[in-house]
């Protein structure tokens, strides 16, 4: 069903109000904003699919019910997008959630599966691409287009009932609760734009003192393009921030050195950067970022890193957990260099499966060998 009034929309809301589920989907652009343009919202209950246009209704918050009921599992397939549109459209983020990416992951689903590879894989359906990168903001809408839209909510509620079986047989239902409450956090969709430097290409090129710089000037881009609701590489990229504190700008001629930036920068805008460049150059040292990285001041941990992997290696085939779900390079580096904490493999069900063991190695009260072309893991107690 196509919903395009608020009087079909509240109709719905009484109608899905006695399901058990409520599959949730979103189709959305954002080639040419910052923020994600709503376009298409899915919906499925038990037994009802319908296809909501943001265009034509008046009020989505009239599904503010369904989205905070306790009784009413909200289903998902990596829904953090599709999360952050209903919190910005409605106020509110759904609970309690079920994502398939995440649980199909325990599963022994390879990491990140895409949906229409596991609807193959659990329910045996070929769902058709062609609308794959369609302009959904243009209407109408075809009946390819809303074929496909349907066909991304329909399936959820089947995968929910043969996932969550399977997940209670094996003991690892409750192994999500940590994974699903950070979902429903709205701190989690939280913008902070003086950490978005630590996310700009390349900027591990930058000296600490060029850092102070970069964190001043992408702070600067992220609030310029919110407010202009624009793509942030719209306003400068990347690549040109890390120029321009490679350079340490601090005046407009100099910053128009950065292939690129006089078409971009207004004079106006211009003078802002270069103010808040040499702001930052001139900073105290001790006011300077640290990045989150391997410095020459850190131990080499290869050794370490080898006998942890081993150990997840072993652990994951044991337990039919694609390697990456349960522990990232990352994460193992981290706790190799003796970090402990906001480290997921040590929280939760990862921690029980193979975190702790891995502190056990790395504090020496465990052993590896081969047995029999084997590895064999045991107490060690040494001298």
């Amino acid at each position: 069903m196509y919903i395009a009034t608020q009087e079909n929309l509240v109709a719905f809301v009484e109608r899905a109000r006695t399901s058990n589920v409520l599959a949730i989907d979103t189709e959305f652009l954002r080639e040419k904003t910052y923020y994600a343009k709503l376009c298409l919202l899915q919906l499925a209950t038990d037994d009802e699919v319908v296809i909501v246009d943001p265009f034509e209704v008046d009020d989505l918050s009239v599904l503010v019910p369904l989205l905070l009921d306790e009784n009413m599992v909200k289903l998902f397939h990596a829904g953090g997008q599709d999360l952050e549109i209903i919190l910005r459209e409605v106020g509110v983020l759904p609970r309690p959630i079920f994502d398939t990416q995440i649980a199909a992951a325990l599963l022994g689903h390879t990491q990140q599966i895409g949906y229409a590879a596991l609807v193959h894989a659990e329910c045996g359906v070929s769902l058709k691409k062609i609308d794959s990168f369609t302009d959904w903001s243009r209407r109408p809408l075809s009946a390819s287009q809303r074929d496909y839209a349907a066909d991304d909510v329909v399936y959820l509620p089947r995968l929910y009932n043969s996932m969550r079986a399977a997940l209670i047989k094996k003991g690892r239902l409750s192994w999500l609760d940590h994974d699903f409450a950070e979902l429903s956090d709205p701190k989690r969709y939280e913008t902070n734009e003086r950490d978005r430097y630590r996310r700009l290409k390349r900027v591990s090129q930058l000296s600490r003192r060029q850092l102070s710089a970069a964190r001043e000037v992408a702070a600067w881009r992220e609030l310029e393009a919110q407010r202009r609701d624009v793509p942030r590489k719209w306003v400068i990229t990347d690549e040109q921030i890390v120029e321009a504190c490679k350079r340490e700008a601090r005046t407009i001629d100099e910053l128009f050195m950065v292939r690129g930036m006089s078409e971009r920068l207004s004079t106006k805008d211009a003078r802002a950067v270069v103010s808040l460049m040499a702001s930052a150059l001139d900073a105290p040292p001790d006011t300077w970022p640290e990045m989150d990285r391997c410095s020459k001041s850190e131990p080499n941990v290869d050794a370490e890193l080898d006998l942890m992997s081993a150990i997840v290696r072993l652990r994951s085939k044991q337990h039919g957990i694609a390697f990456p779900t349960l522990a990232s390079h990352d994460d193992l580096a981290r706790v190799a260099r003796g970090y402990r904490e906001d480290i997921d493999l040590l929280r939760g069900w990862r921690r029980t499966i193979v975190g702790e063991e891995l502190l056990e190695l790395l504090e020496g009260r465990l052993a590896l060998s081969l047995r029999e072309g084997e590895l064999v893991i045991e107490g060690h107690n040494p001298a």
